[in-house]
């Protein structure tokens, strides 16, 4: 029996002005699966995660949580966003804040729990992405990739059922890449519910279920991922995925 899916996207379009950024955009993803979404730059990728945690406004086609379309409105909006979390590719750290106070602010203002929980649940995933020796911290003091697991630890304090990263390597130095993509490897392997927009080809192959390739707008191919990297079956995605593969070296 085909399990329901936690989030599904229907006839999903936007536009930014005469431009067509998504066109007519189909998918799901089931509880446990981490699903890449690739493609050049400009091809839609970070306006459909936007899209899917309903930051982007003038939005044609349905989002659906839990089998419940997820309206446009305030409240049902931050519900749906306490469950569904997402990681930026610049972080959004307070700066005035440390660490810890970072990680327990929407703990205790979009979640309401109280000031022991918060910093119960902060101390615990800080820890979970080796940063709790920072917890008095400010992020500029940090470097990228401590940044960006202080952002993971802070969106796995709202208990999130599934979480969205756009881009989380994009912003880093080459050395600091490998341990972002290490905290989230483990979150995959735990049964983290994910969606990730990303340029890491061999995360994408290794770690994820599914990739999506996107191009122009359009979803063009959506498959296993170790099927589309071995045989894409689109010719756009064979040129794209081209430019990453050199007899098997550049993804190995």
């Amino acid at each position: 029996m085909e399990q329901e899916p936690i989030i599904a996207v229907a006839s999903l379009a936007k536009s930014f002005g005469t431009h067509e950024v998504l066109k007519n955009i189909d998918f799901s993803v089931a509880e446990k699966e981490v699903v890449c979404i690739v493609g050049s730059s400009g091809s839609g990728k970070s306006t459909l995660l936007r899209c899917m945690n309903r930051l982007e406004t003038d939005i044609s086609g349905k989002i659906y949580f839990h089998g419940e379309e997820v309206r446009p409105n305030h409240k049902a909006e931050c519900k749906y966003r306490a469950k569904v979390g997402m990681v930026f590719q610049s972080f959004n750290l307070f700066e005035n804040m440390t660490v810890l106070q970072n990680c327990m602010l929407c703990t205790r203002r979009v979640a309401g729990v109280d000031k022991k929980e918060a910093f119960r649940r902060a101390i615990l995933h800080l820890k979970s992405v080796g940063m709790a020796p920072y917890i008095h911290a400010r992020p500029s003091q940090l470097s990228g990739g401590q940044k960006q697991r202080v952002s993971i630890a802070r969106a796995l304090c709202m208990d999130p059922e599934v979480l969205l990263f756009d881009e989380p390597t994009s912003a880093l130095d080459p050395e600091m890449v490998s341990e972002v993509l290490k905290v989230m490897k483990a979150l995959a392997e735990s049964g983290l519910t994910m969606v990730i927009v990303t340029h890491e080809m061999a995360f994408a192959r290794d770690v994820s279920s599914r990739t999506i390739f996107m191009d122009k707008g359009y979803i063009v191919e959506d498959n296993a991922s170790k099927e589309l990297f071995s045989a894409p079956r689109n010719p756009r995605t064979q040129a794209f995925l081209s430019r990453f593969i050199d007899d098997g070296r550049a993804l190995a």
